[in-house]
């Protein structure tokens, strides 16, 4: 019977397997390593007789100790939930001007309000609520439909076109797709929009667009461009832009529109977490009067 071939330095037997000129020693497993392999082969079978692991056809087995992290995670939800409860019970009897005026109510309202925002906000308005290009930013002061608490609250009941009956509604003409006005016209009108916010523009443009925007657009913007706050209808005259303020961002919105939704939550969410909600956003974000700055049209 021949011998395994030994390595001249080592004198360990080799496994016959070369690569390369190397060829692998037979050396044993290291003993603190076989010690752990057998502590966990010990521990596996533990763990087989006290805890659930087994499937079979009817279940699974159950174990000794009859754990199971699906009642668990019940139990803690229905704590939870009764937890939750009584606080909303309490925002729901008392009127948004008391929860903000009352400090634990306050903060019992702001811990809900920020879980609620980050699972149905923040993905539209961003994590701190700074929102992002098309989608409002709740920091500041520049509000449509205003940014009291009752008008936030209403807001988040119904919805902005959400095709709810009360839903907060505006809707901006495609004046170019629809054939509304021709491609001069809107790029006067774009001139005139940037002359309101009071930039530099065209003033051959912005006279011939006068007519036009006292035609199309005032009813909603107002002959100043101050906006209507009640009908959705920004204004004009400051630099907060929804769907961007540079020339080119204008005259798409002149040409195509985009009018945003955003969904009702008043099917969604239990009165007591939209007050939360709405108190929320009104503390921790603007929740101001908007701007108006009143200035006139622009002089040809």
């Amino acid at each position: 019977m021949s011998e395994n071939e030994r390595d001249d330095h080592t004198g360990v037997e080799t496994t016959g397997h070369e690569w390369d000129g190397i060829k692998e020693l037979d050396n044993p497993l290291p003993r603190w390593w076989l010690w752990i392999f057998y502590a966990c082969i010990a521990w596996s079978i533990v763990y087989w007789v006290l805890m659930p692991a087994w499937p079979g056809l009817n279940g699974y087995t159950r174990g000794l100790l009859n754990q199971s992290d699906r009642g668990d995670v019940v139990s803690e939800l229905n704590a939870l939930q009764a937890q939750r409860g009584r606080g909303e019970a309490m925002l729901v009897s008392a009127s948004l001007q008391q929860i903000e005026a009352d400090p634990d109510l306050q903060a019992h309202a702001l811990a809900i309000g920020q879980s609620v925002f980050g699972d149905n906000c923040a993905s539209c308005h961003g994590v701190g609520g700074a929102g992002a290009k098309g989608y409002p930013n709740l920091r500041d002061d520049v509000w449509l439909w205003g940014g009291s608490l009752e008008e936030i609250e209403h807001t988040l009941q119904v919805g902005i076109r959400s095709g709810h009956a009360d839903t907060r509604m505006s809707m901006m003409p495609a004046f170019g797709r629809d054939g509304l006005l021709t491609g001069a016209q809107i790029g006067d009108l774009t001139e005139y929009v940037v002359a309101l916010s009071g930039r530099q523009a065209d003033r051959a443009a912005v006279a011939r667009a006068a007519p036009l925007f006292a035609e199309n657009c005032a009813a909603c913007h107002m002959p100043n461009g101050t906006g209507i706050r009640e009908l959705g209808a920004p204004n004009l005259t400051d630099r907060e832009w929804l769907y961007g303020g540079e020339r080119s961002a204008i005259t798409g919105q002149l040409t195509n529109t985009r009018n945003g939704v955003m969904p009702m939550w008043g099917n969604r969410l239990s009165p007591g977490v939209i007050k939360a909600l709405a108190v929320y956003v009104h503390v921790n974000a603007g929740g101001g009067e908007p701007s108006l700055v009143k200035v006139e049209a622009p002089a040809p």
